[in-house]
């Protein structure tokens, strides 16, 4: 596990589970229809950190196993969802073990190469692997704002919007093209929610106190005294097992 994450998520799951978003009902419905999920089915949620994803996953019948290497992420995930400590590239499930696996905004933290053979691994063979990520819509003055504070200290760690995530699935054999939706959603935060959504951005969260404390200040002067108003593209990838 990269060192970044697991220091940063291990001091700010609180900070995770107030300001990061979930995913739209809509994609949700989709994903449950193309994912065939319903009671029977069993879905693995990789990287499930406090499990936003996984409960939405719960509520369609469902059996989901979260496996989440983070203990205090681990330990937010409320009951009613098995937990396992784990990760990608060593999933603690057996073979065909799973009719699905999802990926909520982690798959650029992990070994991809490794991380798509263990995930074939454990999928039945009409299985399918789901990726979500909540894409920031950068066009919007207040992401441009935010992007400006922590990019000196995010540069050096792994990100979505980056890129380089997506060369495992070109290497790959094991998994099909992907199948890409994608739905309008949005956040509306007080400054005490701002500041929980990007102090919970791991890169943050690691750093020591005296450098958090003001690039914190720098994000709750953003909103000041109103709220904002976080716009996101919630894309929805699917892969099916080859």
């Amino acid at each position: 596990m990269h060192p970044t994450a697991a220091a940063g998520f291990g001091a700010a799951a609180d900070l995770y589970e107030q300001g990061r978003p979930g995913y739209p009902d809509e994609a949700i419905r989709w994903l449950t229809r193309r994912l065939r999920l319903r009671p029977g089915a069993t879905v693995l949620d990789l990287a499930a950190g406090t499990g936003k994803l996984s409960h939405a996953l719960g509520a369609t019948g469902a059996d989901v196993v979260a496996v989440e290497p983070v203990s205090a992420m681990r330990a937010a995930i409320r009951s009613g969802i098995r937990t396992l400590d784990g990760t990608a590239e060593a999933i603690p499930l057996g073979d065909g073990a799973a009719d699905a696996v999802t990926v909520g905004q982690a798959f650029h933290w992990f070994d991809g190469d490794a991380a798509l053979r263990e995930i074939h691994r454990v999928l039945r063979p009409d299985g399918a692997l789901a990726l979500l990520w909540n894409v920031r819509r950068m066009e919007d003055p207040i992401h441009a704002a935010i992007e400006e504070v922590v990019l000196p200290h995010v540069e050096s760690v792994p990100r979505h919007r980056v890129g380089a995530w997506r060369g495992a699935f070109g290497r790959t054999t094991l998994f099909g093209p992907f199948e890409q939706v994608e739905f309008a959603h949005e956040q509306r935060l007080d400054a005490d929610g701002l500041v929980a959504r990007v102090g919970s951005i791991s890169a943050i969260a690691a750093l020591p106190d005296h450098e958090r404390r003001p690039v914190l200040a720098r994000i709750r002067a953003l909103a000041g005294t109103s709220t904002v108003t976080l716009r996101y593209r919630c894309r929805v990838q699917v892969a099916d097992r080859a």
